[in-house]
């Protein structure tokens, strides 16, 4: 088996990040304003919250990635689970500027950079590790928002991936094609 090529690790990357970003956005295009701010307890978070979140950690761990700290100075944490009444319009444009970030930084990585160590709270990461650790923590707030999503849309909810009921039919369809080398997002991230 050819050993595969650190840019292979950064695409892999690259698609992942893409494809939880837009399971995030078509989730929050699918809820009004209201919805958006729903809280399924005092202490839980609404979507808005999560999505404040996920931007002050982007923020923070991509601004000057390789070079300072992933938990910047000017990051108050605390404040990004504070309610905040935002239209969905305002929500889908704090949730780029936070993903605009992230690939900003990650864009230019090569595979000299996977080895490269930088700093989430003095804790030195590879690269290939800090990025791993962002990946999962955003799939895990994703998650939340499209649970969330579900709830609130009820049987209006349109499957944002294979629908309940068609994985056998999906799966014939899949072994009936030869064999290919691709990301499982390909098909997920067509225009």
């Amino acid at each position: 088996m050819d050993k595969i090529s650190k840019n292979v690790i950064i695409e892999a990357f690259q698609k992942q990040f893409v494809y939880y970003k837009r399971l995030g956005e078509q989730t929050i295009q699918k809820l009004t304003d209201k919805q958006l701010l729903w809280q399924a307890s005092e202490g839980s978070n609404s979507i808005t919250m999560i999505v404040n979140h996920v931007v002050g950690n982007q923020l923070s761990r991509f601004t000057d990635f390789l070079t300072s700290d992933g938990e910047k100075p000017w990051r108050n944490r605390d404040a990004e689970f504070e309610e905040i009444l935002w239209t969905k319009e305002e929500v889908l444009k704090h949730w780029e500027t936070g993903w605009t970030c992230l690939f900003t930084a990650l864009n230019p990585l090569t595979e000299n950079d996977l080895n490269k160590v930088v700093y989430i709270r003095n804790i030195g990461h590879t690269v290939f590790e800090a990025l791993t650790r962002q990946l999962a923590h955003y799939a895990s707030h994703v998650g939340q928002i499209v649970f969330v999503g579900k709830i609130l849309r009820g049987n209006e909810w349109i499957s944002l991936s294979i629908p309940k009921g068609n994985s056998e039919q999906y799966n014939a369809d899949k072994f009936n094609k030869p064999k290919v080398r691709g990301h499982f997002t390909d098909e997920y991230l067509k225009p």
